[in-house]
């Protein structure tokens, strides 16, 4: 039975267990959620509590009111997601992307690190960083984010895979995993939003002025040693997410 752990809000605490169950599979497309009396009871919450994290789902686009029937899994769920669902998606199938999703790399290789990256990956500003760019595309062609990956130059030796532009099926933090042992345990999606550029509007089909959603996401091991630091560009709301994975 669901617990409600007092150092995250409670309305929270039940968003991330029903969009863990969405986007893990348990719910699928058109399935019911339980009502919000039931989600109550079933969590010793208020009502008032189990309606805010509907809302928040809803917002997300993972949920939808269905006339007759309540509230119900969304038939076509968002194709980008958080970093908290691309972990999920990897610990459940072993890949990064979802189904009707792929992904271009369009440059690789190692570069002085600036300033911000040299900050987020606790190396000197300038030290070498492997830089892996992306687009991430849908079924039908539409490019969905284009982001960018920075990790420690230093793994490159280790890692090669990460040097060249095919496209990594596991994800870069889960190859890293299995060829230096440092596991991703914790990450965070700091999430802000500005207007696009011309080259951003016109990669994501978007008429300007248009606003975009930069996504910085830094993943940690169990030292709390950045593992990956990535900026994605999408359309989209301001939000944050913290995450263990």
């Amino acid at each position: 039975m669901p617990k409600i752990e007092r150092a995250i809000p409670p309305y929270m605490q039940v968003v991330t267990h029903l969009r863990g169950q969405i986007t893990g599979g348990e719910l699928s497309p058109g399935d019911p959620i339980p009502s919000d009396r039931a989600l109550s009871e079933e969590w010793g919450v208020s009502r008032a509590t189990i309606q805010k994290a509907l809302t928040v789902l809803k917002t997300e686009g993972l949920i939808e009111g269905v006339q007759g029937s309540g509230t119900c899994v969304r038939r076509s769920t968002p194709l980008h997601h958080n970093g908290f669902d691309r972990a999920a998606a990897v610990r459940r199938t072993g890949r990064i992307y979802g189904e009707g999703e792929y992904a271009k790399i369009t440059s690789a290789g190692l570069q002085p690190a600036p300033a911000d990256v040299a900050e987020a990956l606790g190396i000197p500003e300038g030290a070498p960083a492997i830089r892996r760019v992306r687009v991430t595309y849908s079924a039908a062609d539409v490019a969905l984010s284009m982001s960018t990956s920075w990790l420690d130059g230093a793994v490159a030796s280790s890692a090669p895979a990460l040097l060249g532009t095919d496209r990594i099926r596991e994800g870069t933090w889960r190859y890293l995993e299995d060829r230096t042992g440092h596991a991703v345990t914790t990450g965070q999606d700091r999430v802000s939003t500005r207007l696009a550029t011309e080259e951003e509007a016109e990669l994501l089909s978007l008429d300007l002025p248009a606003a975009v959603k930069i996504t910085r996401t830094i993943l940690r091991d169990g030292d709390g040693v950045t593992v990956e630091y990535g900026v994605s560009i999408t359309e989209g709301r301001e939000s944050i997410y913290d995450y263990a994975v």
